[in-house]
């Protein structure tokens, strides 16, 4: 009997478990812990919760998810034959180039959500945070539309 995990197995397997832990990490914040910050919490304790758990997850994003999800995509997409110039073609090239150019505005959009709720623009700050989700959800979308390496 052989295996059925090799290693591009377990190296896809690495790749979308930072999405699922990235994606799932936002969505968790935003659907359950800050609604219970904002019913449970006094205002001032609110704000430097929300602070504090932002923090936290930008910098578990610059630290582990970024690196890892940089190294994984890399190595897959040269398993895969993949080049700038295959970016371009029909089918798997541009998929993926969707999904790495949706990620990188979706990486904008969380910079500039940390930015802007750090100077108190709460409104700008939710739109960007919004955005942010509804792009990595477009990311995962465009994900499952690329066959295994």
């Amino acid at each position: 009997m052989t295996s059925a995990i090799g290693l591009w197995t377990l190296v896809r397997f690495v790749h979308v478990t930072g999405a699922v832990l990235w994606v799932g990490g936002q969505l968790a914040l935003s659907w359950v812990v800050l609604p219970l910050a904002r019913r449970m919490l006094p205002e001032e304790d609110r704000a430097r919760f929300a602070s504090a758990a932002g923090r936290r997850f930008g910098i578990l994003t610059g630290a582990v998810f970024l690196p890892v999800q940089a190294a994984t995509g890399w190595a897959m997409a040269r398993h895969k034959g993949i080049t700038f110039a295959t970016l371009a073609e029909p089918g798997y090239g541009r998929t993926l180039a969707a999904k790495l150019a949706l990620f990188l505005v979706v990486l904008a959009a969380a910079a500039a959500h940390g930015r802007a709720y750090s100077r108190g623009r709460t409104g700008t700050a939710r739109a960007l945070a919004v955005a942010s989700l509804v792009g990595s959800l477009g990311v995962v979308l465009l994900a499952t539309g690329l066959p295994s390496t």
